[in-house]
């Protein structure tokens, strides 16, 4: 399976298109620090250069989902530790995005959890977060996550948990709770996390990524 996974990875990275990849950071109100894991994407992105071979820009920008220039990224990215509140255009705008072939990674930093939910309720009100199943594209693209996500911080303590919302049956939200992959992707001197722990993080949110830009 992870064979096949990485062949037709292969295969559709040739025919990405030409310009830059670079992901947008959800600059969301309610409180929350939407502007936090500062080096995340830095690293992210490096580690998707030397692995997938694609033009990816340095890092991430920031837009709120009303700026014109926010659908231009193809996988949109949001995370905290405090609350997130979208406005009835803000949910319609990214309702759009999402439905039109947008992708949006959420990572909860440990406090976001509740008004998230809430947040994505007002985009999907039809939709509920599931449980994505082990087999599910998005842990095998390119590496192999046969238990799911991997842990990274304690937080609630147990499994970790990979939620998604299902639009017309494709994945258009991925959710990852209660383990922290934003964390585990920054530079080692800012959360002092083993080097297994950020080397499981950076390769999951490659995965992430690929699965954004291929599928």
């Amino acid at each position: 399976m992870f064979k096949t996974y990485l062949f037709l990875l292969v295969i559709l990275c040739a025919y990405l298109p030409a310009q830059t990849v670079r992901p947008v950071r959800i600059h969301y109100s309610g409180g929350g620090d939407w502007y936090g894991n500062k080096t995340t994407w830095k690293n992210i992105l490096n580690k998707a250069r030397s692995v997938l071979n694609i033009n990816s820009a340095r890092r991430e920008y920031a837009a709120r989902i009303t700026d014109p220039e926010f659908s231009d990224a193809p996988i949109a990215y949001i995370a905290g530790h405090g609350r997130v509140s979208f406005s009835q255009e803000e949910a319609q705008r990214l309702r759009l995005y999402l439905t039109r072939g947008g992708f949006l990674f959420a990572d909860d930093d440990y406090g976001m959890d509740v008004s998230f939910r809430q947040a994505m309720k007002k985009v999907f009100p039809e939709l509920d977060f599931v449980t994505v199943p082990f087999s599910h594209p998005i842990y095998h693209t390119v590496y192999d996550f046969p238990n799911g996500l991997p842990k990274i911080h304690e937080h609630a303590g147990g499994p970790p948990q990979g939620l998604g919302l299902f639009f017309e049956g494709r994945l258009v939200c991925f959710y990852s709770f209660n383990t922290d992959i934003s964390d585990g992707c920054e530079a080692p001197d800012i959360h002092k996390d083993p080097a297994e722990k950020r080397a499981q993080a950076l390769k999951m949110a490659v995965n992430i990524l690929a699965y954004a830009l291929t599928w």
